[in-house]
């Protein structure tokens, strides 16, 4: 082989090992790039604490699992401690509709009442467990219950109270009491200075039916304070009164008690704080 053909054999060799050596160096420098920290994706870290100022490019793909972060917790969660004995209604009946009606303006008074910072219904767990026997045999007749209301504070019932010693607020008269006068509402047994309410173990609600969504008409309206919401009233028609009836049927069955002058309102019969007045707030 002349002198000329072996150089030229030698700067192919050095060309193809330079061409190695840079192929090596970029492969090494990308794998490099890869292993950048996590502050290069948009994270800032200011005295120790990550912040998620920026979202991550879309074009960057990250394969290591996201850093533990404590989710921030929903104000409107059951998180509020009720007292011992104690539980929220929807935790046991997951059927109920709730429309706690002292927590809107739609009542009696025409305000939020004191004491009712959630629209939540709370009872005692014999009351809550009793109740649950109730709605569990409603709803295989067809019939989920909605609550109005369950414990109410004490601190309700004064509201209530200063809200019948100021005779110029009517403004709710011709949809609650049209034919009375507010001087005689605690005469009559509508509004007392002690409510069953207040020792955990007294609801008032209404049936819905399942087909239709549609509340059963019992013949007049929750609170609505007059003759026609007793039991036994002649001013309703037969379906109205079958309708309380079968309301009144399965709270009876499950240990309820019946008030005289109230379709809607149920206490039960063995209730566990007979002479307690519990004021924490339904919330």
């Amino acid at each position: 082989m002349s002198n000329h053909s072996k150089c030229k054999k030698n700067n192919l060799l050095n060309i193809k090992f330079c061409v190695f050596i840079l192929a090596a160096f970029i492969l090494f420098t990308s794998c490099v790039s890869g292993m950048e920290p996590a502050t290069t994706s948009g994270m800032a870290v200011t005295s120790g604490e990550i912040s998620l100022s920026e979202a991550t490019p879309a074009s960057v793909s990250v394969s290591e699992s996201p850093p533990d972060i404590e989710p921030d917790v929903d104000s409107d969660l059951n998180q509020y401690s009720l007292p011992d004995g104690f539980v929220y209604v929807a935790d046991v009946i997951p059927t109920a509709q709730l429309e706690i009606r002292y927590f809107s303006n739609d009542n009696f008074t025409g305000t939020v009442i004191d004491g009712y910072e959630a629209p939540k219904a709370i009872l005692t767990t014999e009351a809550a467990q009793a109740l649950k026997i109730a709605a569990d045999k409603l709803y295989e007749q067809g019939y989920c219950i909605k609550i109005f209301d369950t414990y109410r504070p004490q601190r309700a019932v004064n509201h209530f109270i200063r809200w019948a010693q100021d005779p110029d607020d009517i403004k709710m008269k011709d949809n609650y009491y049209p034919e009375l006068d507010k001087s005689v509402l605690f005469k009559l047994g509508y509004i007392a200075k002690r409510s069953g309410h207040s020792r955990g173990s007294t609801v008032d609600l209404t049936l819905v039916e399942i087909s239709t969504g549609e509340d059963l008409d019992m013949g007049s309206g929750f609170d609505f304070f007059g003759e026609i919401s007793n039991h036994g009233t002649s001013l309703i028609t037969p379906e109205q009164e079958k309708n309380r009836n079968i309301l009144r049927d399965a709270m009876v069955d499950a240990g309820f008690e019946v008030y005289s002058n109230e379709w809607w309102h149920y206490k039960l019969k063995d209730e566990p704080y007979p002479d307690t007045y519990f004021d924490f707030p339904v919330k």
